[in-house]
């Protein structure tokens, strides 16, 4: 008989949609939207309605392996167990590295960090590669990172996506897009499918929003399209206008690549409010990322877009606000910057890093150098990775211990593309010889000393990390299902308030230079989200044969369409495939991210390990590169 049973996504995506899982005999035969979720509204996105293949895979992960071979649980755990306190006692708790990811965005995940807190406290990563650079941008403009209610977009006016593909990383406000009246203008290097929503699209070249962005402010100062009321709220106006006017508008243009029309119209869509800025994350993911959010953060406030209902500039939105972690309280001994894993790992020092325990990644497949992220795991003592699947990253561990899916979760979610809280609860039980992260750190805390530090069920823990504040329990969300927290307001900045050290917009007043291609390898690497994975899980699995690098037939180097070569940097090489598309600019190569190296297919095997002007960021999409015939 088929059971309705409903969960939440614990995946790192924007929209932690609400799931409808049909269960026969117990196994989930078909998955859904909840129609009842606000946001999910009935749909999900592709590679969640084709997730049972992952779920059910041969592949999938069921008993702990120690060097590559089956062991109990009982015998990895000592074995883990033993190697950290032996870590511990030789070198001290620094000597351990424990990285976390977003592989999975339960707030029970953190109660892995403050195991090794307390454990320690052992060295941690800082920064972000997906979001760092516009993470601490916004930080440093505003005081605060957060976004207007989702569902205010049909207030606005005009909204501009400045790099951002809803169609593919954050479907569920397509719909919202396509409700709004506002006029809509794409601005992105890339021409994707969210293009077919907007009614004007601009591609400026890589890298060159910053310059973009100074080009509109000029215009905005010239014709007088300043609020009113802008020096009352923001800091530093006169020397930003200084910085619009270092360059002329043409020379701004220039360096965009777009042509003189362009500020103009985008311009006066900003003075023609109220206008939404909404930015994709990509943005932040270049060696002036933080420059460009901090500029887009500029124009909202310069125009008077900040504070009022159909405005703001959307780049996050606030979803750990929702939970208390003030338990975990001892500061790290160092830190390894997350763009930065492999070398800085190798080059560790004063202790060296000879452990390292790894949860909800995979670093190996998402990090810059993968081929160095490979050596330097290798090359430790211990290594453990908690995984439902093999990965680039399991392959290089000693240990790997099986852990649930999102099927099998039992957590909270806050959602980073709405203000949406809810509970991921199990549909059905995992298979035997599989445990929770939490049952996991508990079993590792009873063996290290901190038998009680972990103690209590999931459902315990979820009440303690729940704030109160946040208008519901977590009974409510198991009995009504996500709901929407009290904590983000419907329209942010609405007094004018900024949490910064003056309470007023902190504008930027210089900003770093781009990365630029060279002669040599005159196209920018993007490998970029796909509609088919969840960074580097694959629904269905990859196609068959070399990746596919998509790129204008001008700058094909006489490689047909469908021909084979060879893609180039300066660290290595990778047999693609090349697919024409007139289209994009002939300075940009695209990839699909999310490739296992272990089948060739990872364009991070290209990519230099360097970070963003902020945040602790990669430079994911800055790697310059060429095509050559095989």
């Amino acid at each position: 008989m088929r059971e309705i049973r409903k969960t939440v996504c614990n995946r790192d995506c924007p929209d932690a949609c609400s799931i409808v899982a049909h269960v026969e005999d117990g196994k989930v035969v078909q998955l859904g939207g909840d129609p009842a979720h606000p946001v999910t509204a009935g749909f999900l996105c592709w590679r969640t309605n084709n997730f049972l293949p992952l779920q059910y895979s041969p592949e999938r992960l069921t008993t702990p392996l120690l060097r590559g071979e089956p062991v109990s649980w009982e015998e990895a755990l000592d074995f883990a167990a033993r190697e950290l306190l032996r870590i511990r006692k030789e070198s001290g708790p620094a000597a351990i590295f424990h990285y976390r990811s977003g592989g999975s965005l339960g707030a029970l995940k953190h109660l892995v960090d403050y195991f090794f807190s307390e454990f320690g406290p052992t060295t941690v990563k800082s920064g972000d590669i997906c979001s760092g650079a516009g993470d601490a941008a916004q930080l440093l403009d505003f005081g605060v990172e957060d976004s207007h209610d989702l569902f205010d977009l049909l207030n606005s006016r005009n909204i501009l996506l400045w790099g951002k593909n809803a169609v593919v990383s954050s479907p569920h406000t397509v719909p919202v897009l396509k409700e709004s009246r506002a006029r809509k203008m794409l601005i992105d290097p890339v021409w994707h499918k969210t293009a077919n929503l907007c009614d004007a699209f601009v591609q400026p070249r890589p890298g060159g929003d910053v310059a973009l962005a100074m080009a509109v402010a000029r215009v905005l100062f010239e014709r007088g399209w300043i609020d009113p009321q802008a020096a009352s709220y923001c800091d530093h106006l006169d020397a930003f206008r200084a910085l619009a006017f270092s360059r002329a508008l043409g020379e701004w243009c220039a360096e965009a690549d777009v042509s003189l029309d362009i500020p103009g119209d985008i311009a006066m869509r900003l003075h023609d409010g109220p206008t939404s800025i909404l930015v994709g994350w990509g943005m932040a993911r270049r060696v002036n990322g933080g420059a460009i959010v901090r500029a887009l953060d500029a124009l909202c406030a310069i125009s008077g877009n900040l504070g009022i209902a159909g405005g703001g500039v959307s780049y996050y939105f606030w979803r750990r606000k929702n939970f208390d972690f003030s338990f975990i309280r001892k500061p790290p001994p160092r830190t390894v910057l997350e763009p930065l894993f492999g070398p800085e790992v190798l080059a560790a020092a004063d202790p060296p890093i000879r452990g390292i325990w790894i949860t909800a990644g995979n670093p190996v497949a998402m990090l810059p150098e993968s081929v160095t992220v490979d050596r330097a795991l290798r090359s430790r003592e211990f290594v453990c990775v908690v995984d439902a699947w093999q990965t680039d990253t399991t392959r290089a561990a000693t240990l790997v211990l099986p852990t649930t899916t999102l099927l099998e979760d039992d957590d909270l979610l806050g959602a980073y593309g709405n203000h949406f809280v809810g509970a991921s609860r199990q549909v059905i039980p995992p298979p035997p010889g599989v445990r929770s992260d939490l049952q996991i750190m508990q079993g590792l805390a009873a063996r290290t000393g901190l038998g009680d530090l972990l103690a209590g069920t999931a459902r315990q823990w979820q009440e303690r990390i729940l704030r109160r504040d946040a208008g519901f329990t977590v009974a409510d969300l198991e009995e009504r299902g996500p709901q929407r927290s009290q904590l983000s307001a419907p329209v942010l900045f609405a007094d004018r308030k900024f949490k910064t050290p003056s309470g007023r917009v902190n504008l930027m007043t210089s900003a770093p230079p781009r990365a630029q291609v060279t002669p040599a390898f005159p196209l920018y690497l993007m490998a970029l989200a796909t509609d088919k994975s969840q960074s580097s899980q694959w629904s269905k699995g990859q196609r068959p044969g070399p990746p596919v690098v998509t790129v204008h037939p001008d700058s094909a180097e006489g490689i047909p369409d469908g021909g084979q070569g060879l893609l180039q940097s300066s660290l290595g090489s990778l047999p693609i495939q090349v697919r024409h598309d007139s289209r994009q600019r002939r300075d940009v190569a695209l990839m699909a991210k999310g490739g296992h190296l272990r089948e060739h297919r990872n364009a991070n095997v290209l990519s230099r390990a360097r970070a963003t002007d902020l945040g602790g960021g990669a430079s994911l999409y800055d790697e310059p590169v060429r095509l050559s015939p095989s």
